[in-house]
């Protein structure tokens, strides 16, 4: 598992190394362009500079949503309230049958119903939608769920 994990942090590593080259190199070209005084160039050069800035907001936002995911994550494990999903039955693709996803679902959504304010209960919602396949509610719900363990941490 923490061999897993260090392949996935190394990939992260490797693939932000690479954007933040290309930001780069994009930046260049866009001040190269900005250079050279001509007015489409200027326009076109002032739109390429926009990306890199762009792209570096993207990609820290991005970072910091996976990193307070893993930190409610680690803290759910801790407390010993992951969903049990280990004995659910699979598809060949190795997501969770959908009936039995929906099912989950059901069960987590009415736990969630009692204590909606719960950052807890909010976690646990959010990863019953995504083992459900619906992954617009599952980040709407996780940021939820960010929201109320900052306030739970007077954050």
């Amino acid at each position: 598992m923490k061999n897993e994990a260090t392949r996935k942090v190394a990939l992260i590593a490797f693939l932000v190394f690479g954007l933040a080259v290309y930001f780069v190199l994009l930046g260049q070209r866009g001040v190269s362009l900005i250079q050279t005084g001509g007015v489409a160039a200027v326009g076109l050069g002032i739109g390429v500079l926009i990306l890199p800035f762009l792209g570096i907001w993207i990609v820290g936002a991005t970072l910091r949503a996976g990193l307070q995911h893993q930190h409610l994550a680690r803290r759910i494990h801790d407390e010993g309230l992951e969903l049990d999903v280990s004995d659910l039955p699979r598809r060949p693709s190795g997501r969770i049958d959908r009936d039995a996803a929906d099912e989950l679902f059901q069960q987590v959504k009415a736990e969630w119903e009692e204590d909606p304010d719960n950052w807890r209960s909010s976690y646990r919602l959010a990863r019953a939608y995504d083992y459900a396949g619906d992954r617009g509610r599952a980040r709407d719900t996780m940021r939820r769920a960010v929201e109320l363990e900052r306030a739970e941490r007077g954050d």
